[in-house]
């Protein structure tokens, strides 16, 4: 600390008088609090000095600010004048110099987690100002303090819909929202870690549970599938979107929602859930359901051929026709490494129904080939 400049005329009153102050008091039964570190209270700008300023903490006793205590929130040293009133924080009783050091940043800090938790228990929308990007989501400032937007807590219209999944393309989307101004809703904070978590979808919920409200379970839809994802297809009707899950697209196996459908696309789709603000659609719903049909096309022990379309670690995909598809079971090869070795994605090969549970849309197959050729064998697997 710099001591050439406490040669100055502004009183101090020592803790000494402080206490025989008090004693006074109480001895007349007069309560008096006397501040403490941590305490925030006024005060009087009553003298600056080259790099610090003087302050009288309401009576109590003289303060002293330091410079470099203000501009490191970006507050100017030089934009205070005397007799403005600062609210300040006490961050010791008694320096060597007499004087109670007092601290702006955390007074301004402390004042702005008060606003967050309020703003947090009184759920009012408030503009955050993005300040940058990441693949997370986005990061922001919210009464000065920083914030965080993450990609799962943005609005429909600006969630980065890009399928795959690539975090450098929705970095690069993300990165366009850096210098807007975005309507959010604070839906967590923990003041002790510095973490505030905004949430941009929070703020439209009760505006989207009223448009959805008038949507059913079993209505139809007409909309523009509006973005594409690995786990399904977004449809916008209406000023409102919805989500048709991979697993919805189709009766059959949908590896890629892209492969089925195109951002554009004019679509018709049934509701199939309204919760809260959120709804989801069908397309296969609207559709006849091949398996209702199933049993007049195959039957257990025919021999049909079929074409791979995926492994998982249970088994292998076989597409028989356009809508039905089964499964051979990870057991008929011994290891993952086997079945893969003896048959090849989009190859075809001959199979044996061993099981059919149209109910349950469940059609076992056994492979009805030699492993190393690939040819029927004239002595077939059998059951």
């Amino acid at each position: 600390m710099n001591t050439n400049e406490t040669n100055t005329s502004v009183s101090t009153t020592s803790p000494k008088e402080v206490q025989s102050m008090k004693d006074l008091l109480l001895e007349k039964n007069i309560n008096i609090v006397v501040p403490k570190v941590g305490d925030m209270l006024q005060g009087l700008v009553i003298d600056k000095g080259r790099n610090r300023i003087y302050l009288d903490l309401s009576g109590f006793r003289t303060g002293v600010l330091y410079k470099s205590d203000m501009e490191s929130f970006n507050t100017s040293f030089q934009d205070i004048k005397k007799d403005d009133v600062l609210m300040v924080k006490i961050t010791e009783i008694e320096n060597k110099d007499g004087l109670v050091e007092v601290s702006l940043i955390q007074a301004t800090m402390d004042q702005s987690w008060d606003v967050i938790k309020n703003l947090k228990q009184s759920g009012d929308v408030i503009e955050a100002k993005i300040t940058g990007a990441n693949r997370g989501g986005l990061t922001a400032q919210v009464e000065g303090l920083a914030a965080f937007l993450p990609v799962s807590q943005l609005s429909s219209q600006n969630y980065p819909h890009v399928e795959g999944g690539d975090k450098e393309e929705i970095l690069k989307i993300l990165k366009k929202f850096v210098g807007q101004t975005i309507l959010v809703k604070i839906i967590d904070f923990d003041q002790k870690n510095l973490k505030i978590i905004l949430s941009e979808k929070a703020k439209i919920s009760k505006e989207m549970e009223a448009k959805l409200s008038g949507y059913n379970v079993g209505d139809n839809v007409e909309g523009e599938i509006s973005g594409l994802v690995d786990f399904g297809a977004f449809v916008t009707f209406n000023s409102i979107e919805g989500l048709i899950h991979i697993s919805e697209i189709g009766w059959q196996l949908v590896e890629k929602p892209s492969d089925v459908l195109k951002i554009g696309d004019k679509i018709e789709a049934k509701v199939i859930s309204v919760e809260g603000d959120k709804i989801s659609l069908s397309l296969k719903a609207l559709k006849p359901n091949p398996w209702n049909e199933v049993e007049n096309r195959y039957k257990k022990g025919d021999v049909v051929d079929g074409t791979v379309v995926k492994f998982n670690p249970f088994g292998a995909f076989i597409r028989l026709d356009s809508e039905i598809q089964g499964l051979t079971h990870i057991s008929e090869f011994k290891t993952y490494k086997d079945m893969t070795a003896a048959m090849e994605i989009g190859k075809t090969y001959p199979f044996k129904v061993s099981a059919l549970e149209p109910k349950e849309y469940k059609l076992a197959l056994q492979p009805n080939f030699d492993f190393k050729t690939g040819e029927n064998p004239e002595n077939s697997i059998q059951s």
